[in-house]
């Protein structure tokens, strides 16, 4: 089964963080992005521009209106996924804790919808 989970963390502590700090953090996010790539639970992952660079679309009678930002402000903002195989929710949940932001975040895991599997074919 499919698991998108979006990793959320506070920006304002990336951007402040020492280029030594953001060194260990992306070795982290290496190493475990292999071990996930090893196991066979990648299936996409990427890293986010911040939320200075988002774009948020509305179509509202066939008008659409566009605003810079996220849809909501907040502490924490989304600043990556990774796309994950795993057997069920359980041991989804067991890989995002893992995802290095966990620890200072928070980890988002939602399972995708299997169209195929639901329409019956």
């Amino acid at each position: 089964m499919k698991y998108l989970c979006l990793i959320h963390h506070d920006e304002r502590a990336l951007e402040t963080m020492s280029m030594e700090a953001f060194g260990v953090l992306r070795g982290r996010y290496i190493e475990f992005t292999e071990s996930i790539i090893a196991h066979g639970h990648f299936l996409a992952g990427e890293a986010l521009q911040p939320t200075s660079a988002a774009t948020t679309v509305r179509m509202r009678n066939g008008t659409v209106t566009t605003t810079d930002g996220p849809v909501v402000a907040s502490r924490e903002s989304v600043g990556g996924f990774y796309l994950l195989e795993a057997r069920d929710l359980n041991e989804a949940i067991r890989i995002a804790a893992r995802i290095p932001d966990a620890q200072t975040g928070s980890v988002e895991v939602r399972p995708v919808v299997d169209f195929a599997a639901s329409s019956g074919g």
